[in-house]
């Protein structure tokens, strides 16, 4: 149907390279990498950690004006 062979690849592969640069694509990769770790970490909950403090929760009784505080 539509194939892409081998030798298609690495001409678009050096039709890239020659519009961006590598040091650009390298960059790219870098960022994109490290988006994805941040988001996969975000996602999937992590064992064993502490809770953050807006995560704790504290227990007691609320008060309010008719308690007498």
């Amino acid at each position: 149907m539509f194939g892409i062979g081998v030798t298609e690849l690495l001409l678009i592969l050096g039709i890239v390279v020659l519009l961006f640069g590598t040091k650009k694509l390298k960059t790219l990769g870098a960022d994109l990498g490290s988006a994805i770790r941040g988001f996969r970490s975000a996602i999937a909950p992590e064992e064993g950690r502490e809770p953050k403090p807006e995560e704790k929760v504290i227990e007691g009784e609320a008060r309010g004006k008719k308690d007498g505080v």
